[in-house]
């Protein structure tokens, strides 16, 4: 996939790339730190049908929904041959017992042996995360574990 990278004078980058049908989405990053999110009319790509104003929180989430997904389906093909053995990412919301904490707080491990493998944070992965990451609102992590150890860790995630 071929991501077009176009300066916008006095406003910023341009970054998109063509969906099926013609039309483009991406996001404009303006200068101030303002971001959009648009999509281009099928006619013509220099125009937009639509231009969604994002927070940088909501940014930072959209990635984590887009991203997400795509890393535990890869994980789970390459232990899919494991019985028992599960992948699946697990948010940590907004007012989390942990949001602000490190990972080491949660005692995942420990209390679920559920391992954590990365944690995707505003669509960046980063791998195998020491205790003492600070966990973030919005960060999902990318969690294996067998079907029970995983649904223990999301109830530990959202009640503490």
């Amino acid at each position: 996939m071929n991501v077009d990278v176009t300066p916008l004078p006095g406003i910023g980058v341009r970054k998109d790339f063509a969906i099926r049908g013609g039309r483009r989405i991406g996001v404009v990053s303006h200068r101030d730190g303002r971001i959009e999110l648009i999509v281009s009319k099928a006619d013509d790509p220099d125009a937009c049908l639509a231009e969604i104003p994002l927070t940088v929180d909501e940014a930072s989430a959209l990635a984590n929904l887009l991203g997400a997904p795509q890393l535990v389906q890869q994980l789970s093909r390459e232990h899919g041959d494991l019985p028992g053995v599960q992948t699946r990412g697990l948010p940590i919301s907004s007012g989390s017992k942990y949001d602000g904490r490190t990972l080491g707080d949660t005692q995942l491990r420990t209390r679920t042996s559920v391992s954590v493998v990365a944690v995707m944070r505003a669509g960046q992965v980063h791998p195998s995360p020491s205790p003492d990451f600070t966990l973030t609102a919005g960060d999902v992590l990318i969690a294996v574990g067998t079907t029970e150890g995983l649904d223990a860790a999301v109830k530990i995630l959202e009640r503490g």
